[in-house]
């Protein structure tokens, strides 16, 4: 019989990690980033900033930056975002950029066209040091994810990373919060067999 633990569950849209170069190409040297709400892990905001992104099919206005900028840029798209771009999208776990495709990023002062960065974000749990020792799991782990009432699912390959720097979240886009029609911060149940 499986274990279950309950964990507060977050989603996200699309959004773009820029680095300090795409900053100053679509906004202008030494431009900062204007935080507008504070989001759960570490020292991540979402930015009052947004950009226009461009595939061969398609745009799409209005993606959130979420910062501090990184080494290399990452743009999270949705699933249902892979036929408005006209573009085959894999996906990834956040960090895991290589052979993935480009686009053209549209900012009030320039456009950048990226090689590579974009990904549909793999569902994840993001979990305390001491919290994954006290439910037995282990970074790398496979776990599943429940959620939901009315139009719960359970989601399968949920990957875990462990960091003790980490509040325990379970993340999720917002294609998937559609599916199982809930909101923002529900409880969910981790599911380990």
């Amino acid at each position: 019989m499986p274990k279950e633990f309950n964990i507060q569950v977050e989603y996200s849209n699309r959004h773009i990690h820029p680095s300090r170069e795409l900053v100053e190409q679509l906004f202008g040297e030494g431009y900062e980033l204007t935080q507008e709400k504070k989001l759960s892990q570490g020292d991540d905001f979402a930015a009052e900033e947004t950009v226009q992104i461009v595939g061969p099919k398609g745009s799409i206005e209005e993606v959130r930056i979420i910062g501090p900028e990184r080494e290399k840029t990452q743009i999270e798209v949705l699933l249902s975002d892979v036929f408005k771009l006209g573009m085959e999208i894999p996906v990834r776990l956040s960090g895991d950029l290589e052979n993935t495709p480009g686009v053209k990023v549209v900012g009030p002062i320039d456009e950048v066209n990226l090689e590579y960065g974009v990904i549909v974000a793999k569902r994840h749990i993001h979990i305390s040091s001491s919290d994954a020792q006290n439910l037995g799991i282990e970074h790398g782990n496979i776990v599943r994810l429940k959620v939901g009432r009315e139009r719960g699912l359970v989601f399968e390959n949920v990957m875990v990373r462990v960091d003790e720097k980490f509040n325990s979240r379970a993340h999720i886009d917002l294609d998937e919060a559609n599916a199982c029609g809930i909101s923002q911060g529900e409880q969910g149940v981790i599911l380990i067999d």
